[in-house]
């Protein structure tokens, strides 16, 4: 309130200034003229009087203009409508200016999201061809058993992964979300997930230590398997000797660890940025930065909360926060 009436004594001071000039103009002249000066006092009070009481009621009418701005200013750009009627000359000038600007911001937007929307339908049809080819492909190499076919299957497997991160990245930030939560068997999950891995375990002469964890969860199991999935894929991927390990930590907590070259200090805080690597990932030239990143928000959409602990050269241990009532991403 003192600033607004700081500022609007600033912009009347001229208008005050000339009332003052305009009185002492008018006392100068009685004094030379050898007038009363007690005759202009009359005159210059009632002016005074009519001064005040027109000031006022414009301070009363700015200051409701300003609220109402101060109201407009809060709302997002679509939202502003119905801007207060101009007081001072000019003022009808920059509300037209306002008005096109918002206009043309209006339609930019409504550019945008079109070319959005054409860019997510595309992909969207892209990843779903894609599948054809991948599931045609899996068959004819499960027909068949070598070095060779169960090589080619972990590639596949790779290429099908990347593929659904694509899908999984094109719908984190659309409006419409396919998210459908229920209670589901949390074993019923992880056999699903740690199935598409068994070759890659064999083949490397991993260690999966695993027993039935008997949790209901309330989640969207393929959101969820997600997760899992890159956990898993994570663990495999940097993971030379040794095992994964796959149990309960505590109630409502899902732990995936892994004996595996485990994540440096300096890396650690920084896991969930989208595209950053880290030092073992740039030695491994396989690392895209995108899955942990893609996880942390999906378990954000999902209420979960996921948390990584490592020690470098010792392995990782991947949380997840599955009680609802809670949800940290760390």
């Amino acid at each position: 309130m003192n600033g607004f009436l700081r500022a609007y004594l600033r912009q009347k001071k001229n208008g005050m200034l000339a009332f003052l000039l305009c009185c002492g103009i008018f006392a100068l002249c009685f004094y030379l003229y050898d007038l009363p000066i007690a005759a202009l006092l009359y005159p210059a009070g009632l002016a005074g009087l009519l001064l005040f009481g027109f000031l006022t009621a414009d301070f009363c009418k700015c200051r409701k203009q300003y609220r109402l701005l101060q109201e407009l200013a809060k709302l997002p750009g679509p939202l502003m409508e119905h801007f207060p009627e101009e007081i001072f000359p000019g003022e009808e000038q920059y509300r037209v200016m306002i008005e096109k600007l918002r206009r043309e911001q209006a339609e930019d937007r409504a550019e945008l999201e079109r070319r959005y929307k054409d860019r997510m339908d595309y992909y969207t049809l892209w990843v779903h061809q894609i599948k054809v080819p991948i599931a045609s492909m899996d068959l004819q190499l499960q027909s068949t058993d070598s070095d060779l076919s169960r090589s080619l299957s972990e590639d596949l497997q790779r290429i099908e992964q990347y593929t659904q991160m694509v899908l999984v990245y094109l719908r984190l930030d659309s409006d419409t979300s396919d998210y459908v939560l229920r209670e589901q068997e949390l074993d019923g999950i992880l056999c699903a997930c740690v199935k598409k891995f068994s070759t890659q375990f064999i083949r490397r002469h991993l260690r999966l230590t695993y027993a039935p964890v008997h949790t209901k969860v309330l989640t969207d199991g393929k959101w969820l398997s997600f997760v899992i999935e890159q956990l898993l894929s994570n663990a495999v991927k940097y993971t030379k000797t040794g095992g994964v390990e796959i149990f309960m930590a505590q109630p409502g907590v899902l732990c995936i660890r892994d004996s595996g070259v485990g994540i440096r200090p300096e890396d650690l805080p920084r896991i969930f940025e989208r595209g950053y690597t880290g030092t073992n990932g740039r030695a491994e030239q396989r690392s895209s930065g995108i899955g942990l990143y893609l996880c942390k928000r999906v378990c954000h959409n999902l209420n979960h909360g996921l948390r990584v602990e490592s020690v470098s050269g010792q392995g990782t241990a991947a949380y997840l926060d599955l009680r609802r009532e809670k949800r940290t991403t760390e």
